[in-house]
């Protein structure tokens, strides 16, 4: 196990051992910090003795509804996550916003009237065009990218090692084809928008998914591919450890007197490493009102993330029955639950302190 080291600047250094890491916070030479993606390092409070980097690599194995991701050296696992994405989540709400949206138009326009004398609008762009990016798919990459941007200001990053994944469709028979080569996916356009924002980090390198599976084979490291919805080392970070331990270690052909062959070429150790869920807050967006209204036709204000205490959802907070985040309030409560969202108790604000501001995730060990 490894600690990432900063310095006075916050450049990543490269990452030392415990020990010693406990012995600079000791003699004042570095302090404690913690990364928003639940990583804790030490930031250097005096001039290191050397900026000397290593191959530093994090691997990223994307899905739908579950991603998973690591940092690997060539002697150590240094941070493994499994990332809990919001596909289905937005997918729900965009299907209820379009509801919401066409009863809204349909009360606001007299159908009696002839079509050419309605209130339709123009349209203000053109929505027809290709390439575009579906909302499901941009927030999957979109924390993907979070954390991948938290991780550059801890380790000194020299590659991405990303699984591309062909989903092309075939025009002939409308369905999504791994080796058509033909018509739009919207799974490739999140890749190709991707591997754009990957490049402002470091250098990408695509990696292929039969590759990650002859690498986890190598390394002999076995995957759950029964439940792949539970949260454990085996479901998808151990794809994310063969991504970025694929930098050190490649199978080849050779070619010697007489003698023509393939073997794997070079080193790399896996290591214990932390290992962390991480989702985004579960709570809803402020919106006017309830879509269905109550007794009496009354909608009340439903939704956002502020309270009447002076806290914001998903804030980190201690309270009488533990550290949790704030996930609710009333007038004199505030609901507290834990990283699976699960409440812990409604609380009296007075018995709520504040421990650290929402930093958009919920990270759990």
């Amino acid at each position: 196990m490894r600690i990432p080291v900063v310095d006075k600047d916050n450049q990543p250094l490269m990452p030392t051992t415990p020990a010693r890491a406990r012995k600079w916070v000791e003699s004042g030479k570095a302090v404690k910090r913690w990364s928003k993606c639940g990583q804790f390092y030490v930031q250097l409070t005096v001039e290191p003795s050397g900026s000397d980097t290593q191959d530093i690599i994090i691997g990223i194995d994307p899905g739908k509804k579950y991603s998973g991701l690591s940092v690997q050296s060539t002697k150590f696992t240094l941070y493994t996550s499994h990332l809990v994405l919001p596909f289905q989540t937005v997918r729900d709400r965009m299907d209820a916003r379009r509801l919401m949206r066409r009863s809204r138009r349909g009360r606001r326009i007299n159908r009696i009237l002839a079509f050419s004398k309605r209130a339709h609008r123009q349209k203000r762009f053109d929505n027809r065009r290709q390439g575009k990016l579906a909302p499901s798919i941009r927030a999957n990459r979109q924390l993907e990218l979070r954390i991948v941007c938290e991780l550059c200001k801890i380790y000194p990053i020299t590659e991405i090692r990303y699984e591309y994944v062909r989903a092309d469709v075939d025009l002939t028979s409308g369905r999504s084809s791994a080796r058509s080569g033909k018509g739009f996916s919207a799974v490739m356009v999140g890749q190709k928008w991707m591997l754009l924002q990957l490049e402002q980090f470091a250098p990408v390198i695509k990696i292929e998914g039969y590759q990650t599976a002859s690498t986890r084979k190598h390394l002999g490291l076995e995957k759950n591919k029964v439940d792949k919805a539970k949260a454990e080392f085996n479901t998808h970070a151990v794809d994310g450890v063969a991504i970025a331990a694929s930098h050190f270690i490649e199978y080849r052909k050779y070619h010697k007197a007489s003698v023509d062959g393939a073997n794997w070429f070079g080193s790399v150790s896996i290591t214990p490493a932390p290992f962390y869920v991480i989702r985004r807050p579960p709570f809803s967006r402020r919106q006017l009102h309830l879509m269905v209204p109550l007794s009496g036709g009354i909608r009340r204000k439903y939704g956002g993330s502020v309270t009447r205490h002076g806290l914001r959802k998903a804030d980190l907070v201690n309270s009488p029955k533990g550290i949790g985040f704030v996930s609710g309030d009333t007038e004199k409560q505030i609901s507290v639950s834990d990283a699976n969202w699960k409440r812990l108790g409604q609380i009296a604000s007075s018995k709520v302190t504040l421990i650290r501001r929402s930093t958009g995730l919920i990270v759990a060990c």
